[in-house]
């Protein structure tokens, strides 16, 4: 087995890190180019893990740190030597990861730098950690909605965002995720060496045939990078697209028609159906190809209080999001979660604002909806911890287009190959599928005439003692050939109504629309596809 992996990182407050890792079989057929600072040759380096004895330990899993330099073209130079050294003079062992970090004084912006390289240069990944002390809670207090909520969270964060371009190894198969994949990911990381991850995605459902657009996820895909960046988000106000055509699956008259049969299978006797999400795909066809780098950094004005994340595996489409809601975040035995459901708008005012999110704390239905999703992973965390917390029982999260209602649930794990068990466990929650799990899964299946790939599963990173997964929505697929699909979803129960549940779409999708411009002349010529 032979694996060679350049990692660059930057860091918030430290200085940034430039690293190479690589197997010694591979030191005499490949050499890497810095000149410029491009990554043009990294693709062809890399392999598949799932492939071999998962739980086969690898001959070294190390980092190497040298001396600060003052700017990247230093730090190149410096990775340059130490690759060539690598090769001279290899260590003695049949394969492993050895990471080379060169500090450098200069600060660089992670996106930025991301995007300043060959958009050819395939795979690339960006996972951009949530500031949960800037998270705006407003707890329910004695019904009456006032009060505050701080939301303590973990240590990783000094973490704020991580760029990856190439893939030292990648994890990649069409069959479901598995007990051995998730084996061959963890033998290649380390808790001595934290910043050596794999970052990926999982499919909402393995189970559902693949369309053309996600053939290059497969049912699951993860890589361990080989250069990557670390640093504060960006704001930045790029130019806008001009839409030309959308089209909704469904549209609306089969969206009410989806809404009512599911509304209808609840009422029946004897069912168990509480809750089922249904999902929309939207295809918008630009005038010009949209760079999926370029939106997600116009999204991070938007992203203090959630995830922002890209995927793109080699010859696919960019799936990229910004979402609010984390799956589980574990730091050795100690797990949290979360639970978020509800939806409103933000109000012009701030009075109006307090009064809607009042609305949303008080209505009937949210908080069934909301109860529903809390009280299935509090189920889930209690069969696999050894004790479970849920603080605040329930909040307001306000974003800056949605407030939504929101508990946390943190747990203690009983040992940390439980990992794998509160990953199959947890997802999907019933905030993007329903409840029960595999009714609302075979409703899903019969109504949804779109493949929602990556859309609401998870989406983060495995580490060596640390792994962070957030749910993938708010997301979309951008690549060239296929135009963009946006995806939203909204829970149903008893007492929704189809028209309010299209205007959550709507809400939903407008992070992406907003970075689009209508072309006015064309408003007459768009398509709906009739189903």
């Amino acid at each position: 087995m032979a694996t060679r992996h350049c990692i660059t990182r930057f860091m918030d407050i430290e200085p940034i890190k430039c690293s190479f890792s690589s197997s010694p079989t591979a030191f005499a057929k490949h050499s890497l180019h810095f000149s410029n600072h491009k990554y043009d040759e990294l693709g062809s380096l890399s392999m598949n893990g799932c492939g071999g004895d998962p739980r086969a330990p690898l001959g070294t899993i190390e980092t190497r740190t040298f001396p600060t330099v003052l700017t990247p073209a230093l730090a190149a130079d410096r990775l340059s030597s130490a690759v060539f050294d690598l090769k001279t003079n290899p260590p003695p062992l049949e394969s492993g990861i050895i990471r080379i970090e060169v500090p450098i004084e200069q600060q660089i912006e992670a996106l930025d730098w991301l995007r300043s390289q060959s958009h050819t240069t395939l795979p690339r990944c960006y996972f951009s950690g949530r500031d949960s002390n800037t998270i705006p809670l407003l707890q329910h207090c004695n019904g009456n909605g006032n009060g505050h909520a701080d939301d303590h969270d973990d240590p990783q964060q000094k973490l704020v965002s991580v760029a990856g371009l190439g893939s030292a190894v990648f994890f990649r198969n069409l069959r479901p995720f598995s007990l051995d994949d998730w084996h061959s990911i963890k033998r290649f990381l380390s808790k001595k060496c934290p910043l050596i991850r794999a970052y990926g995605g999982i499919r909402f459902d393995a189970r559902s045939n693949i369309a053309p657009e996600w053939e290059g996820f497969g049912s699951f895909y993860f890589m361990v990078p080989q250069v990557s960046s670390v640093i504060r988000r960006l704001n930045d106000n790029g130019r806008r697209a001009v839409m030309l055509h959308q089209t909704h699956i469904p549209n609306k008259a089969s969206w009410d028609s989806a809404v009512k049969r599911a509304l209808d299978l609840m009422t029946r006797k004897n069912s168990t159906l509480v809750k089922v999400v249904l999902a929309r795909s939207s295809r918008v066809l630009t005038a010009v190809e949209i760079d999926p780098l370029e939106w997600l950094t116009n999204l991070q004005v938007e992203g203090d209080n959630a995830y922002q994340f890209c995927l793109q595996p080699p010859e696919s489409p960019a799936f990229i999001g910004n979402t609010p809601e984390r799956l589980f975040y574990r730091d050795r035995l100690r797990v949290s979660s979360e639970a978020l459901a509800g939806t409103r708008a933000r109000g012009g005012t701030p009075s109006l604002d307090l009064q809607i999110g009042h609305d949303l704390l008080t209505s009937a239905k949210d908080d069934h909806e909301f109860s529903v999703v809390r009280e299935s992973i509090q189920r889930k965390l209690e069969d696999i911890c050894s004790s479970t917390i849920i603080e605040p029982r329930k909040a307001l999260r306000k974003l800056p287009r949605v407030q939504h209602l929101y508990a946390k649930l943190t747990g203690t794990l009983q040992k940390e190959d439980d990992e794998f068990k509160i990953l199959s466990s947890l997802h999907p929650t019933p905030a993007v599928c329903g409840h029960p799990m595999e009714e609302a899964r075979i409703v899903i299946s019969e109504t949804e005439m779109f493949d929602r790939g990556m859309y609401a599963g998870p989406v983060g990173w495995f580490g060596g003692a640390e792994s962070e997964f957030a749910v993938g929505i708010r997301s979309a697929l951008v690549g060239k050939g296929v135009g963009t699909f946006l995806y939203a979803g909204t829970g149903i129960v008893q007492g929704s109504n189809s028209a309010l549940e299209w205007q959550e779409l709507e809400l939903k999708t407008s992070q992406f629309t907003k970075l689009m411009k209508l072309e006015a002349p064309l408003l007459a010529m768009r398509e709906k596809i009739e189903l």
